[in-house]
């Protein structure tokens, strides 16, 4: 056993691999428990096994094996690097393991493998089992089946795919082993149950007995649907889900749509392999179709229709044989051939699917027009020809066929098409059948109704109602308006038996998706794609548009319903609009007229009309126009009224007077009345007739507009043009076009017919009169503005002088928007308003391209011009080509039948002359823009063509072919060209000029699209491909595309479509997929609302601003919901959709990089982070190098290019400086409104700047410091902190500059690094100045170590890294330079150190040569500085690493401040008025210091200071404040959830908590408070209530408030319920105080109400008179204290500052209080010393100018005590002290600084500090007792001891020796010190007793106080434990624990010490004292003795305070302090104190 025990000693993965199988067999064993022990699923530990594993399960060892299994099924499960294992491991499991004997070994083998489908590596698993099916051995076979089946049935069919399964079912039948036989057998089962009956096809051929056999087995099969029972660990909520059914009861729950997705409906055509038939026709097929014989075409039929039965076809080109076909369908008189021709065409459509979709439009009206057959075979076999080939298209590209068969004549074509409408629109959903579509064949349908023949009306009812299922009443019934009641019922009826193909939606789940409104977005239509493309949103989740409305859309117009219907398939266009139901009145006689009027108008008004006298009709008129406008709408009979008006004299009136009153009254009644068309025909002709005039032609205009907004613009305007030009006043005709250019503006261009004014347009073109030529050409700038670039199509043959002109006016409207529609949409809509202005904009530019007189050339198409095109010669070819070209050039606008066209010119498209190949490219560029958006139908046959010729050798033909294709994508849009396989099938072919071109272009146009066809997956392997093309450019193009194709398919998509690439392909393009994803774009927002088609020209950007607006304010308030259906952005923010959204708005025409409107930083969500871990795993270059190379400013280039403005981006790596300036001043002007862009960019834009650095330009070089300023100035601003990647990419190179020799800009890189500091640890600052000092440059060297100077003098020894000994050997070097510079700043830089740490610096520096450190010793005696008391600026250190985690995490979580001040306004609203209403009882209870209200008052209108980022307290609960003062016996509330779920919705749970807390029942609020202290002890969860710190504490002094005027007051209340509230609400206080991070979140106005409210309470003498109403006011100073010390310094000093002036203007408020409110800011001044680094200085000194504002010097002094104008001195001195001169650079926040009273103060005292030159004992004092607690640990006690001694005998540090003697004994109370005392004279030695005595005494006496008073927490020693205990029961009772303030006196005290404050003086006077209740009579007693003690001292040590700076916070702590320490002291005593300082200051002089 020798050699057991060394294997034994081994590690666990040396086991593993070990060659005795049992030492294998032990590892296993251990790596097991190893891998169930560990917790981290990311632990380093994993990766050690990593290439172990397969061996784990190949071991050749059958019992070790076995183990190995358990092992890695272990380690699969709980490892995250186990996925890269997948492949070996599973082959080594199908290899190895499926044929061990062993069922153990199989069994832990498939366990393995559904494990790897478990962690998402199914695919790679699947592969390995497949493999393993053509493995020799049968049972590896049959193993690897039963994985299969058992993956199959857990995971579902989703995650397995089946495709490659089902394609080797058949040969697994075929196995002559039994056991695999019957395992497929099962396995086929399993399929079944997943697939059902698709499963059939691909197992026809197999062997009739086992498909007789799976039959019988499949009948078996529950019908249930199946159900993932094992979910992916992506899959986690689906399993919760499934769970919880589970435990519901099964399946009870179990239907609904949940299952509808868990089971993909997987399609049988998936399955199949396709094949190729267009090989296998017959060779002589094209002769024997044409043949005279018709047996012989039938051969030729039979023939295809054998080759089309197969189920899948091959795709190809299928041209040719769909021609014949169709020829056949058409044309043979045979109708046996016709039905056999009409199946193949099924049979091919069938086949081929989306395929055949080219080829539809072509077919689809000949099979129509052939259903005037009447046999009824030959209908079936049209009408599933026809069926079969809808499915291949949709019903938008071949609505235009179908409705222009619609109007046939035959009754049974009109019955047929209408059947098949309503087949087809079965297979619809609401959002593949838009209005737009349901216009047009609702219109043509309403037709069929009213047929003659019934089946005709029968098929149309039919189709209607199933129009009616399938889009909604909501949508289908403004197109139905008309219908008699009857039939609507009939189409009601028809509707409810429609079966829909698309399962549940029925009709009214189709019309509740109809019916929301879309929210959140601008409904508008992408780019370019124009209106038809929106609509046509086959693939579009939802409706597009908003949903319509029945307001919108009105009636076919019934003026002229033939006009209307034969616009072709424009429908009804003539009318749109908002109006539900058109007013139609018959013509009245005029008898009835005047009985009518007679009836509602003074029977005088009626008899003056006619009067001779113009005064009596002026009279009538002015009766007249009074009884309008008193009529109710309901009551006027328009048409009466207005033939009133038109009687004699009418129109012809010759008075102007009456005229105008007339016209007047024409406008009031159409716009008080109800006006119909017939009215209005009475008075139009007689108003065109006075347009011209100039007295009354406004008013004519007026009445105009009205009539309009009754009756509609289009109608309206149509009239007046037309009345306008049949007479021949050429000023009426010049006004006429005038008013309608304006109402143009005013109603907008819905539902306008351009044709009818374009006739007139041109008519006044023509005139001789000029005015009327203007108006005309002015009306053709307002129709521009809604019309775009085709308007001018209609002009081009006028004259061109007059061309010009109308171009001139086009100009001028270029870039104009058109102006929102202000009239004409809230007539008779009631609230539809929104829906008219929608519907307007939608089809405005649609209508004008659908208006435009289209020709049909279909008939100059001849078969001759057909074949010259395809002719032999290229001359005649050519001939043919410009045929084409002048007959589209003469139509101008075509219609989309172009007969035979299409493909004579795709054959051109391959010609081999290159000038025919161009030709016919522009040709077809024409034809797109002829055709317009109708080239839809063409792309397949035409358009994908075209990109083939992309693949051109010659580079002109390619350009013309990008040009083409663009010109077809700007009418058509994307959609059209990503369906169906035909690009994939181009990207396929490997054509290098192809790829790059196709690959362009795509990149160019998916970021502009919202929603693409899953298609587009198709196109990804090849796009992998071309990743890794030979040819470069196919390559970078590949990798432009690619993240806009992962914006579409998303990475999962992307990254699964990988598995097929061989394995090193597969990581290449892995890689870049990464890199694509952190620069992937985030998808176009919807882009706001424009004018619908963009056509060409001017994009009316109408809705820009709503984009725009997100961006600059740089808020997230345009995050209002994206459409939640499009929100698959993946959170990218708003503005990063705005940008985009952008784009696709931009013009056309403009290129987007002049589009400089938007943010020019983009969020790109993660970014930053990916780009960190890219740089961590090396996938990109480092940023370290010495001079940038390119490779560095290309990688930056190519980072930037995803989140900045493309244009910045160009100015930004311009090879010219001042663009880069150009750049900068942008970025400049941008920091602050996209805080939240520089943020996310921060990695980059340091790293550009570091590129400037090396530029030689200065002026670059400033402005670039300039920006840095600013940054870091927000930075800081905004609590971010660098990251490390920021900072060792940046720092480097900024130090480098340094060392510039300009002094400007070191002084500038200087500011930088000391701004730096506040947004990176100074420590790790510290590494990389000291890196500085290693350059060459002596100016660097020398600057780096003066800023290490700062950096030690700043923030303490703590800074220098590693160790302060390594740093300061480091910089002692530089004392030898040769560079008299560096040697100076090396020695000042040891100096200032030396200050700060004394002589133990010669220690960490070591041996320096003597000449140095003669150097160094001479220059540390000039400085004269002795070693001062280190800043403590460490402080400012830890919260800042601390801190870092947490900016970081919150860097981008900012919330918006504004609404939070303004819920904290309402909250403090409340809170005045309860104040308000308590006022009298306050009065009488006690008297209240008034300055509650003052405080509120201030924080209302000062918006400054309530900087709260927290929601509002749930405000109901206050409404119990408002309860009069007797309150009913108490209820218990509910109390609300339990915190302990705290984390699954914690923020809600919090506010409802802290809303209780100010409840007015005291127990709910008691129970509040105790679950709040519950979180806030336990560390974990404490930090949950971040965020939420004010709201609390707003509660909570509320609620102090409550108990103080309410409670307090309430004789019936039991006492002891108040005191149990108030320790409840201290307790949780002092919690709260503990956590100092929670701490620092309280703002300044809430500290300050909190203070007031503290204070108030302990000056509340009711508290006293309570039973424990003492020990409640001492837990409440020991909160005081707490909240003193713990909150954010500068908050709380501001707080303290504002509540002593308001205290002091308060004239109400008790002295004690603000004398309270000063002893706290003395507390303030005692902890400067630490905390003045983390003190916001500017800040505080602003609220000490606001101080000294409102009182001035004399105003002060006029104050009845001093105590105010000392501490304010006292603060400014300290502050002075700690800061020296630097405190004046910190008046910044302070407007005018020269008017201040500070500045002037500042100055004195600096100066008075300057002048004093004596030793600074004070600083001495301080550092002897911190350096005592040092040595004590360290040294020998005799080095102490001597030490001590050798400092009593110093002049001037005796008094600290003796300190330092008499602590010393009290520690080591057997320490002898006689030896020391033995050798010197009596006088020294009793001079030492006499000292120790005196501190006994004056420490005694300090104890005495402690004592009589109870004030426990600043006590030490002997009072502390007695103390302890009467504070912490009153927290006790709710805590249930004890807090022991003894902890922080012990703290406390080290942290005086360190401060030089040092305990014997400071502790005779406790702070605070006297806040506790009024001082009993020992007090004064103790406290005079103290006072005696105290000035006993003075006196012994009169010459060492000779020089002391009475103005320093030590003496006033010492003096005034014990003054105030108990305010009721004798007066004799201050005025001896006061008299002795007095003289001590003089002697000073």
């Amino acid at each position: 056993m020798g050699d057991d025990s060394e294997w034994m000693k081994l590690p666990i993965d040396q086991k593993c691999e070990h060659k005795l199988w049992k030492a294998r067999l032990n590892g296993y064993e251990e790596a097991l428990k190893l891998f169930q022990k560990i917790d981290d699923e990311k632990s380093p530990e994993w990766s050690k096994y990593l290439g172990l594993i397969k061996k784990f399960v190949t071991d050749s060892n059958a019992v070790a094996q076995l183990k190995g299994l358990e092992a890695a099924l272990a380690y699969v499960e709980n490892a995250h690097v186990a996925g890269k294992t997948t492949g070996e491991v599973a082959s080594g499991v199908v290899n190895k393991v499926f044929n061990q004997p062993k069922a153990r070994a199989k069994e832990l083998g498939l366990d393995i493998c559904l494990m790897y489908i478990e962690i998402e590596k199914g695919e790679a698993v699947q592969e390995e089992l497949l493999k393993g099916l053509d493995n020799k051995n049968p049972k590896i076979i049959v193993a690897c089946i039963e994985t299969l089946r058992k993956a199959l049935s857990e995971f579902g069919s989703k995650i397995i795919s089946l495709k490659p399964i089902i394609k080797v079912l058949p040969k697994l039948f075929e196995s002559r082993e039994k056991a695999v036989r019957d395992e497929a057998k099962l396995l086929a089962v399993e399929i079944y149950r997943w697939i059902r009956d698709a499963l059939r096809p691909p197992l026809q051929n197999i062997n009739s007995v086992q498909l007789k056999e799976l039959e019988e087995e499949w009948v078996k099969v529950s019908s249930a649907a199946p159900k993932q029972t094992r979910f992916l660990r992506s899959q986690q909520e689906l399993k919760a889900k499934f769970e919880q059914q589970q435990a519901a009861g099964g399946d009870a729950d179990g239907g609904g749509d949940d299952e509808e997705e868990a089971v993909p409906q997987v399609d049988a055509y998936e399955l199949l392999e396709a094949v190729e038939i267009l090989s296998k026709l017959p060779k002589d097929f094209y002769e024997k179709i044409e043949a005279k014989k018709w047996q012989e075409r039938k051969e030729a039929l039979e023939a295809v229709e054998v080759l089309v039965k197969n189920p899948k076809l091959e795709s190809g080109d299928y041209a040719d044989l769909v021609k014949v076909l169709k020829k056949v369908v058409g044309k043979d008189t045979n109708v046996m051939l016709v039905a056999l021709a009409a199946k193949c065409l099924a049979g091919l459509a069938t086949g081929l699917r989306k395929k055949f979709g080219q080829y539809a439009g072509h077919v689809v009206p000949t099979i129509l027009e052939k259903f005037k057959e009447k046999k009824p075979q030959v209908v079936q076999a049209l009408q599933e020809a026809i069926d079969a080939i809808f499915l291949t298209t949709t019903l938008q590209n071949i609505s235009e066929d179908v409705l222009a068969v619609m109007d046939n004549k035959n009754p049974t074509i009109k019955q047929q098409t209408s059947l098949f409408i309503a087949r087809s629109f079965r297979h619809c959903t609401p959002s593949t059948l838009p209005k737009s579509l349901l216009k047009p064949f609702c219109a043509a349908l309403l037709k069929h109704i009213n047929d003659s023949a019934p089946e005709v009306r029968d098929a149309g009812f039919e189709a209607l109602g199933t129009a009616l299922k399938v889009a909604g009443e909501k949508a289908v019934n403004p197109f139905l308006a008309d219908v008699d009641k009857l039939k609507l019922d009939r189409i009601k009826e028809c509707a409810e038996k429609v079966e829909l193909v698309y399962g549940k939606k029925t009709g009214g789940a189709a019309e509740k998706k109809e019916g929301k409104p879309v929210t959140g977005k601008t409904p508008a239509l992408s780019g370019t794609g124009g209106d038809k493309e929106a609509k046509d949103a086959a693939t579009k989740p939802g409706p597009l548009k908003k949903a319509p409305t029945a307001k919108s859309g009105g009636p076919p117009k019934k003026g002229k319903p033939a006009a209307a219907a034969g616009m072709g398939g424009a429908g009804a266009k003539g009318k749109k609009g908002p109006e539900t139901k058109e007013i139609f009145e018959s013509e009245l006689s005029i008898e009835v007229c005047e009985e009518k009027a007679a009836a509602v108008l003074p029977a005088s008004c009626i008899q003056q009309l006619d009067s001779g006298n113009w005064k009596e009709r002026l009279a009538c008129m002015e009766e007249f126009q009074k009884a309008v406008e008193l009529m109710e709408r309901s009551e006027m009979p328009c048409q009466a009224l207005v033939r009133m008006l038109a009687k004699k004299p009418g129109w012809k009136e010759t008075n102007f007077q009456v005229m105008q009153m007339k016209l007047h009254i024409v406008a009031l009644i159409a716009q008080k009345g109800n006006f119909s068309k017939t009215s209005a025909q009475v008075v139009l002709d007689g108003l065109v007739d006075k347009v011209g005039d100039v007295k009354c032609g406004s008013n004519a205009k007026e009445a105009m507009t009205a009539i309009a907004e009754a009756c509609q613009l289009p109608w309206t305007a149509e009239q007046v043009v037309a009345m306008a030009f049949s007479q021949k006043n050429p000023k009426n005709q010049s006004e006429t076009l005038n008013w309608l250019s304006n109402a143009i503006k005013e109603f907008g261009f819905s539902g306008l017919n351009v044709k009818a004014f374009i006739s007139n347009v041109k008519t006044a073109l023509a005139a001789t009169n000029p005015a009327v030529r203007t108006s005309a050409i002015t009306l053709l700038g307002v129709m521009y503005l809604y019309v775009g670039p085709p308007l001018r199509m209609f002009f081009e043959d006028e004259k061109p002088a007059l061309l010009s002109q109308i171009d001139a006016e086009f100009e001028k409207m270029q870039g104009q928007t058109a102006p929102a529609p202000t009239r004409g949409i809230s007539r008779h809509s009631g609230g539809g308003g929104d829906d008219g202005e929608e519907e307007e904009q939608e089809d405005v530019g649609n209508d004008v391209v659908d208006l435009l007189p289209r020709t049909d050339i279909g008939d100059k198409i001849t078969a001759e011009l057909v074949s010259k095109i395809g002719d032999k010669n290229w001359k005649i070819r050519k001939e043919g080509l410009d045929e084409v070209t002048s007959i589209i050039n003469d139509a101008k606008f075509i219609q989309p039948n172009i007969g035979e066209l299409p493909a004579a010119l795709k054959s051109r498209l391959n010609d081999s002359n290159k000038i025919l190949v161009q030709q016919t490219l522009s040709i077809l560029q024409q034809l797109a823009t002829a055709m317009g958006p109708n080239i839809k139908q063409h792309v397949k046959n035409l358009g994908i063509p075209v990109i083939t010729v992309l693949g051109d050798s010659k580079n002109n033909v390619r350009a013309a072919a990008l040009a083409t294709v663009n010109a077809w994508a700007e009418q058509t849009g994307m959609k059209e060209w990503l369906e169906g396989e035909d690009l994939s099938e181009e990207l396929k072919k490997e054509n290098p000029f192809l790829r790059q071109e196709l690959l362009g272009w795509l990149a160019e146009k998916l970021p502009t699209l919202r929603a693409v066809p899953s298609d587009l997956l198709l196109c990804v392997p090849h796009l992998y491909s071309c990743l890794e093309d030979r040819n470069g450019d196919v390559r970078k193009k590949a990798q432009d595309a690619l993240p806009f194709f992962m914006m579409h398919l998303g990475f999962e998509k992307m990254a699964k479509a990988t598995s097929k690439l061989k394995p090193t392909s597969k990581d290449q393009v892995l890689a870049m997929l990464e890199k694509a994803k952190a620069n992937m774009p985030a998808k176009p927002a919807p882009p706001a609302k424009a004018s619908s088609r963009v056509v060409g020209g001017a994009a009316p950007a109408k809705f820009q601003p709503a984009s725009a607006l997100a961006e600059d304010s740089g808020s997230n308030t345009m995050e209002s919901k994206p459409d939640p259906k499009k929100a698959k952005a993946g959170g990218a923010s708003s503005k990063a959709k705005g940008v985009q959204g952008k784009k696709v708005l931009s013009k056309p025409n403009l290129k987007e990089d002049d589009d400089k409107s938007g943010p020019i930083f983009i969020i790109v969500p993660n970014g930053k982070e990916q780009r960190m871990k890219d740089e961590k795993g090396l996938k990109v270059l480092k940023w370290n190098f010495t001079t940038p190379r390119d490779e560095y400013i290309e990688q930056l280039k190519t980072q930037m290019s995803s989140c900045v403005a493309k244009w910045l981006q160009d100015e930004m790596f311009h090879a010219d400086f001042q663009h880069h300036n150009k750049a900068l001043a942008v970025m400049i002007e941008h920091l602050e409104s996209e805080k939240d862009g520089v943020i996310s960019c921060l990695d980059l834009i340091l790293k550009w700047l570091t590129l400037r650095f090396f530029d030689t330009n200065t002026s670059v070089l400033m402005k670039a410091l300039e920006y840095l300023k600013l940054l870091f100035n927000l930075l800081s601003q905004e609590e971010y902190h660098l990251t490390e990647n920021e900072a060792s990419s940046f720092i480097p190179y900024l130090i480098l500059k340094v060392g510039e020799p300009k002094d400007v800009i070191r002084k500038d890189v200087r500011a930088i690094l000391n701004r730096m500091c506040l947004i990176y640890p100074a420590s790790k600052m510290f590494t990389f100045i000291m890196e500085g000092t290693k350059s060459k440059n002596s100016k660097q060297r020398a600057e780096c170590l003066e800023e290490l100077g700062c950096l030690v003098e700043s923030y303490g020894m703590n800074v220098c890294q590693p160790t302060p000994g390594k740093a300061l050997k480091e910089m002692a070097t530089h004392i030898g330079d040769r560079d008299n510079t560096v040697r100076n700043a090396a020695l000042n830089t040891i100096v200032t150190v030396y200050n700060v740490h004394g002589d133990q610096v010669f220690k960490l520096i070591g041996n320096l040569s003597e000449k140095d450190m003669s150097m160094l010793e001479e220059r540390i005696k000039r400085s004269a500085k002795r070693p001062s008391a280190a800043p403590v600026r460490q402080a400012e250190e830890k919260p800042q690493r601390t801190q870092n985690i947490s900016a970081n995490a919150s860097m981008l979580r900012k919330g918006p401040a504004e609404d939070m001040s303004s819920k904290l306004k309402i909250m403090y609203r409340t809170y005045r008025i309860q104040n308000r209403n308590m006022g009298s009882h306050s009065e009488t209870a006690h008297t209240v210091p008034r300055e509650f209200q003052l405080d509120l008052d201030e924080i209302e209108n000062d918006n400054g200071t309530v900087r709260c980022e927290m929601p509002a307290l749930v405000q109901h609960k206050l409404d119990d404040i408002f309860e009069p003062v007797l309150i009913p016996e108490p209820k218990i509330r509910a109390v609300s959830p339990h915190f302990d779920d705290m984390h699954s919705n914690t923020a809600s749970t919090i506010n409802f908590v802290i809303s209780q807390v100010a409840s007015g029942d005291i127990n709910t609020s008691i129970q509040a408070l105790a679950q709040i202290d519950e979180v806030l002890r336990q560390e974990d969860k404490a930090e949950a209530m971040s965020g939420h710190i004010d709201q609390f504490l707003i509660a909570t002094f509320m609620q102090l408030r409550l108990i103080y005027n309410t409670h307090m007051a309430d004789e019936k209340l039991d006492k002891d319920e108040i005191v149990k509230l108030y320790s409840c609400i201290i307790g949780s206080m002092i919690s709260l105080f503990q956590i100092e991070s929670l701490a620092r979140e309280a703002s300044t106005g809430v500290l300050k109400d909190l203070m007031h409210g503290l204070i108030t309470l302990m000056l509340d003498s009711r508290v006293e008179d309570l039973e424990e109403g003492e020990q409640v006011i001492r837990s409440v100073n020991l909160l005081v204290v707490k909240v003193l010390e713990k909150s954010d310094q500068t908050n709380i000093l501001s707080a303290l500052l504002v509540l002593l002036q308001d205290s002091l203007l308060a004239t109400a408020s008790s002295p004690k209080f603000s004398e309270l409110v000063m002893k706290c800011l003395w507390r303030m001044v005692r902890l400067l010393p630490e905390t003045i680094n983390s003190i916001n200085l500017d800040r505080i000194l602003l609220d000490i100018h606001i101080f000294m504002k409102v009182f001035p010097k004399e105003k002060l002094k006029q104050c009845k005590s001093e105590f105010p104008i000392r501490t304010l001195k006292t603060l400014l001195h300290t502050l002075c002290k700690l800061k020296g001169p630097k405190i004046l650079d910190h008046l910044t926040m302070i407007d005018n600084k020269n008017e201040s009273e500070l500045e002037a103060h500042l100055c004195r005292v600096m100066k008075h500090s300057m002048d004093q030159t004596g030793s600074k004992a004070d600083k001495d004092t301080e550092k002897g007792a911190s350096r005592i607690e040092e040595k004590a640990s360290k040294a020998k006690v005799n080095d102490i001891l001597a030490e001590i001694f050798k400092k009593i005998g110093s002049k001037e540090n005796t008094k600290e020796g003796l300190a330092e003697l008499y602590e010393y004994k009290k520690k080591y109370s057997d320490a002898d010190i006689e030896p020391f005392l033995k050798n010197s004279s009596q006088f020294f030695q009793s001079y030492v007793e006499r000292g120790l005595r005196l501190i006994e005494t004056e420490r005694e006496g300090k104890g005495r106080i402690a004592g009589s008073t109870g004030i426990s927490p600043q006590m030490e020693g002997t009072c502390a434990p007695a103390s302890t205990h009467t504070v912490s029961s009153s927290i006790g009772n709710t805590n249930g624990e004890e807090v022991g303030p003894s902890v922080y006196l012990e703290r406390l005290k080290i942290l005086r010490q360190r401060c030089g404050l040092d305990n014997a003086k400071q502790e005779d006077r406790p702070p605070l004292t006297s806040l506790l209740s009024k001082p009993a009579v020992p007090t004064v007693a103790s406290s005079t003795d103290m006072l005696h003690s105290k000035l006993s001292q003075l006196r012994e040590s009169r010459e060492q305070y000779q020089h002391l700076d009475l103005d320093s916070n030590q003496t006033h702590s010492s003096g005034i302090g014990t003054t105030l320490a108990s305010p009721s002291s004798a007066a004799a005593n201050i005025d001896d104190l006061k008299k002795r300082l007095e003289r001590i200051k003089s002697s000073r002089k």
